[in-house]
């Protein structure tokens, strides 16, 4: 185990290629052992691509790390037994089923916390006969943030959990996600820099496959030149609190692809 203050996940020089595409060339990544660590990039950069290189969903090479046990050749079921939760970009939610019969897929310690979920997400309690279908956007996001805190993980990755919310549904995803993060580490795929803004004091930016900046979120933000320049953005004045329009990626050119 590592000291308070190191990083509870590590990553260095992950890289991916399938199909013989090259999509991440060396991504080096530190997630904070407390609160949110946000992803960021522009679309195409690798985000996605690398946090499912973390799960194993992808073949990758490099280093991974979790609290210093090596995950880097582990299969996707036993890197989530060692405590990382995942929502995924798509949410992920089975739509015939119940809330109640999706949480209980979800389940995998034998005491499922159902009270801190029900804490977080009471609205989750009221709704647990409903068919999870008939949920919007909103809701859907919330039982799949309340399947990952279910069993005892030490992480919890989100996707970009705000994708195609209404700002006022995005603002109470925000308000769960600081909750969540006041109990578990999350580390934040995101493009909203509203969000971003609010909840994560550390982040990453990748471009091109490759980590390009780590550092505290807040001095980021605030430099208008480095946030135009990594981003695409400016931030001198305060995001919409609707996703953040990213600039186009370039085209891939040869046989490189970020995702």
């Amino acid at each position: 185990m590592g000291a308070p203050h190191d990083p509870l996940l590590t990553v260095r020089g992950l890289r991916v290629v399938i199909d013989g595409l090259h999509i991440l060339h060396g991504v080096d990544l530190d997630v904070a052992p407390s609160g949110v660590t946000a992803l960021l990039g522009r679309n195409g950069a690798g985000k996605t691509t690398t946090v499912k290189a973390v799960l194993g969903l992808v073949p990758r090479t490099g280093g991974i790390r979790l609290a210093g046990e090596d995950l880097t050749r582990l299969p996707t079921h036993l890197v989530v037994r060692r405590g990382i939760g995942y929502v995924p970009e798509d949410r992920g939610v089975f739509g015939g089923l119940t809330v109640a019969e999706n949480l209980r897929l979800a389940e995998r310690d034998a005491e499922p916390a159902y009270p801190l979920v029900h804490e977080i997400f009471p609205e989750l309690k009221r709704r647990e006969r409903q068919v999870a279908g008939t949920l919007s956007g909103g809701q859907q996001q919330m039982v799949a943030i309340a399947r990952t805190l279910l069993n005892a993980n030490r992480l919890i990755i989100a996707d970009e959990p705000t994708k195609g919310l209404a700002p006022r549904i995005v603002t109470e995803v925000a308000d769960a996600l600081e909750r969540v993060a006041s109990r578990v580490p999350v580390l934040l795929v995101e493009q909203n820099l509203a969000l971003v803004r609010r909840t994560a004091a550390t982040c990453a930016v990748l471009a091109d496959g490759h980590t390009v900046h780590q550092g505290a979120t807040a001095e980021l933000l605030a430099d208008e030149e480095a946030a135009r320049r990594l981003l695409g953005v400016g931030s001198s004045r305060r995001p919409s609190p609707g996703p953040s329009p990213g600039a186009a990626p370039a085209p891939p050119t040869g046989t490189e692809v970020n995702r």
